[in-house]
């Protein structure tokens, strides 16, 4: 079929201008969009709020700590030009100050999960060849321990706040503004040419794309500006039409900044988008269903930014009925499904907000469908519909050729805010990212209007609270246990955290006799298989239960037939032979 012939389904609406020679920093910080009126001309306006303490940072306020770390920076390290920060720890109302100096002098940034692991985080550094570390204190331990490890050196690693344990070792973010604002200012910062923003790198945020181990997806600056004028363009084009006192997304307005920076959807959505409209960002440092509940109250938050298992928590807690959520706006969903039952769900407890789920990933920066908001709640099972700028094919399910609209098939995307592939991997960028399309690896369709539709995860991956797990390197750690011969991982659908990892092992022929005459045996294998895990992994990536089998089904050329052993962990469920644990959620589920 030639390309012209392609069923394709575009934005609603041609894209508006995209600046394409400002970095992030000159595009966020200094310039006034026309999409943007007048939000970033209040600039003492309040931008960011230290959610547990109140502590205000306002336009002029953010500018100066930015430019003077960025001194610091380079005075200190001489760091510029292509070289990498990375922050290891959650949300902290200096996390975007780091981010966009690193940017500010030409460098890179990279978020680490703070539930990392000494060796987890090890891969991300020298992944990344990160060579300046910023820490948050309670990650201070097993970051001080991976910066050994990955060699970066004890005079590049800063701490956002002095703590106890570091007994004064480390310099704070505080020390280096303070010797930034001393000096003048040393750096000298990039000015692109037109077209550059589209190459020049900004971010490396980890994903595991199809399979294997987390990749570093290499995120220009263009496509974080793309995405942010994507969705503005989006929500103006209903906004417009509406008095200012009832638009969705308005300057002054407090929107909750819970979702962590080191993932896409906190860092594009929540942090840039959000500040760049003039939505004041309340940044929360640890998620806590009651505290997240008082600080919606005390703020009067408009705009929430979550993931499923939050709405969970929403719609099923009984404390929600002792605060006042009335101030919420506007509820958007994503990095896992939301399912028909829970928008509806939600509709019950926020009568009155605009609710709905977008659809994106890290290797297209974010959104591609963003919830309606020409109607408040949207249509259940839906993820929105396409922004402007963005295209969507859809590829036959067996692999040959293109289907109609309409029709179910892997959804092939592009758009302004596409990634540039994986850094130093060739074979991965070449099977994700082909002719300027990202073959996202999702089952679904999309309307002729737009609407998109996810049906079901082609790709391998497992989604845990949004968070991505590869079950191939839970596979690999696995066959490293002395009493597993083989093994498939596969994720198990749950109502809390959307999937969670769950394996099929064939014991080793010396044990596996054991297992079966013994019952108490076999639960002692599992619960063994599970500690080989949780001993070496994050805990989003441990396993929820264990099923001992005496083959892993495959096709003849040795793939995993993953849908064979997910049809029959469904029927386990169903019959009740099988219940899940979640580590992560117990305290959770007992609320509940």
């Amino acid at each position: 079929m030639a390309s012209a012939d392609i069923p394709t389904v575009y934005g609603s609406e041609p894209l508006t201008y995209i600046p394409d020679h400002l970095t992030i920093p000159q595009f966020f910080l200094d310039s006034v969009h026309p999409l943007n009126g007048e939000a970033r001309q209040r600039r003492n306006a309040t931008w960011f709020i230290e959610d547990h303490t109140g502590r205000e940072y306002h336009g002029d306020k953010v500018r100066a700590r930015v430019w003077a770390l960025a001194n610091a920076m380079h005075i200190r390290w001489n760091f510029g030009d292509g070289d990498v920060v990375c922050i290891y720890g959650p949300n902290h109302v200096d996390y975007p100050i780091v981010m966009w100096a690193a940017l500010r002098v030409g460098g890179i940034m990279t978020g680490a999960n703070p539930s990392y692991t000494v060796d987890e985080l090890v891969y991300q550094l020298q992944t990344a060849k990160a060579t300046t570390l910023v820490l948050h204190p309670d990650s201070l331990e097993v970051g001080l321990a991976a910066a050994r490890k990955a060699g970066i050196r004890d005079d590049r690693i800063v701490l956002f706040e002095p703590v106890a344990a570091d007994n004064g070792a480390h310099a704070s973010l505080d020390d280096l503004i303070h010797e930034g604002l001393s000096h003048p200012q040393r750096f000298v910062e990039p000015q692109l040419k037109p077209g550059e923003a589209k190459t020049r790198l900004a971010l490396l945020f980890f994903s595991s794309g199809t399979t294997g181990r987390p990749k570093a997806v290499m995120i220009p600056h263009y496509a974080v500006i793309a995405n942010c004028v994507q969705i503005k363009q989006f929500v103006e084009k209903e906004d417009k039409k509406r008095p200012f006192e009832k638009k969705l997304h308005r300057a002054g307005d407090i929107g909750l900044g819970v979702l962590p920076f080191y993932h896409i959807f906190g860092a594009v959505v929540s942090l840039h988008y959000y500040t760049w409209v003039g939505i004041t960002l309340s940044v929360v440092t640890k998620f806590n269903f009651e505290n997240m509940l008082k600080s919606i109250q005390k703020y009067k938050v408009g705009h929430l930014a979550i993931v499923p298992p939050m709405i969970v928590l929403l719609c099923k807690h009984p404390l929600v009925k002792n605060y006042d959520l009335s101030s919420i706006k506007a509820v958007t969903s994503g990095a896992a499904p939301l399912s028909a039952e829970l928008t509806n769900q939600l509709v019950g407890v926020l009568p009155g907000a605009h609710i709905g789920q977008g659809y994106g990933m890290t290797e297209t920066c974010t959104v591609l469908s963003h919830p309606t908001v020409s109607v408040r709640v949207g249509t259940p099972g839906s993820s929105g519909s396409l922004v402007p700028g963005t295209a969507v094919r859809i590829r036959k399910a067996d692999g040959q050729g293109w289907a109609g609209i309409g029709e179910t098939g892997e959804l092939v995307v592009t758009g302004p805010s596409m990634a540039l592939g994986y850094l130093d991997n060739e074979k991965a960028t070449k099977e994700t990212f082909i002719d300027g399309w990202v073959y996202t690896g999702d089952e679904g369709y999309v309307t002729a209007d737009g609407e998109v539709y996810i049906v079901d995860r082609i790709k391998e991956l497992i989604k845990v609270k949004g968070l991505q797990v590869a079950p191939a390197e839970l596979e690999g750690h696995l066959l490293g246990h002395p009493d597993v011969a083989d093994v498939c991982v596969i994720g198990a659908p749950d109502e809390y955290s959307g999937e969670l990892p769950f394996a099929f092992v064939v014991l080793n022929a010396n044990v596996a006799p054991k297992a079966k005459a013994d019952p108490r045996e076999a639960e002692r294998f599992k619960e063994s298989v599970k500690k080989h895990v949780a001993d070496h992994k994050t805990q989003f990536k441990w396993l929820a239960g264990v099923e001992l089998v005496d083959a892993v089904p495959k096709n003849p050329s040795g793939k995993l037939l993953r849908r064979v052993l997910r049809d029959q962990l469904k029927g386990l469920m169903a019959s009740g032979a099988v219940k899940l644990v979640d580590p992560s959620a117990k305290k959770a589920r007992a609320k509940l």
